[in-house]
């Protein structure tokens, strides 16, 4: 199902496409949520303030739903911010950074073992219908770029084992250890910058807030991915209320329904 949030808005000028990977089209990460709030709730909780769990929670759900889409790094400066704030000391964000993948890869490490290995194919890990749409939008002729918050070095072996990485031949980019060098506002405007185009020309896709707002910030038009992982198959309500709010045109739970969403975005 197919939600409008902009009635007669379509891509028909697109030239070049945005897709953000992880929850997107990979579900390689699927949960990463359910591994760092709890991290960061225990960092705090270790100051001793006299917050509550919950309420600790919900500050922690805040800022990680506000920067999901930048730099796992910019997570992780503001932990070292809220540890400040509380008077406590705060690591280095590297090193929060370094505890927080460390358990990611204890949650996630059977699924790459999984595709290195041929025992699963790679469409147990994909957003279902992703593939299909890829497929239509590369046969399109347009112009595509992967750009994910996650470490460069990992999303692009995890592009690969998916068979993902070779629709994009913009380029598949992720975070580097010097942060402020990538984003993917850095990469539209570095688009726009060298080929010439408006960015009204720029067509995006992502589950975070942030991608959806740099693509709508050049005039772009933008589809929400608010999928409830990890079937994927309902709209899950808080991301759609976030991508909503950040000014996605469309909002959708998957691409299964990919014919009616070209449809909608390339109208005859």
């Amino acid at each position: 199902m197919i939600e409008r949030i902009r009635p007669g808005v379509n891509a028909r000028d697109a030239r070049f496409v945005l897709f953000d990977f992880d929850g997107t089209v990979s579900l390689i990460r699927s949960g990463w949520v359910d591994v760092m709030v709890p991290m960061m709730v225990e960092t705090l909780a270790g100051l001793k303030t006299g917050e509550t769990e919950a309420q600790l929670t919900a500050v922690v759900e805040e800022f990680v739903g506000r920067l999901t889409g930048k730099q796992t790094m910019y997570q992780m400066l503001e932990l070292v911010r809220q540890v400040e704030i509380r008077g406590g000391r705060p690591l280095d964000p590297l090193e929060y950074k370094r505890a927080y993948l460390a358990r990611l890869h204890d949650k996630i490490s059977h699924r790459l073992e999984e595709l290195r290995e041929g025992a699963a194919p790679p469409e147990k890990y994909i957003v279902p219908g992703a593939r299909a749409m890829l497929e239509s939008l590369a046969g399109m002729g347009l112009t595509m770029y992967l750009a994910s918050g996650t470490d460069q070095q990992y999303m692009r072996e995890e592009a690969r084992l998916l068979d993902v990485d070779r629709y994009f031949g913009g380029g598949v980019f992720g975070a580097l250890d010097d942060y402020k060098s990538f984003s993917k506002r850095i990469l539209i405007r570095q688009v726009i910058a060298s080929t010439g185009c408006r960015g009204g020309e720029f067509l995006g896709f992502g589950d975070g807030f942030v991608e959806i707002e740099n693509v709508k910030e050049v005039g772009g038009v933008a589809v929400g991915v608010a999928t409830a992982e990890p079937e994927c198959r309902e709209v899950d309500e808080w991301k759609r209320r976030r991508l909503a709010g950040a000014g996605a045109d469309f909002i959708v739970p998957n691409f299964l329904c990919h014919q009616e969403l070209l449809a909608c975005l390339f109208p005859a």
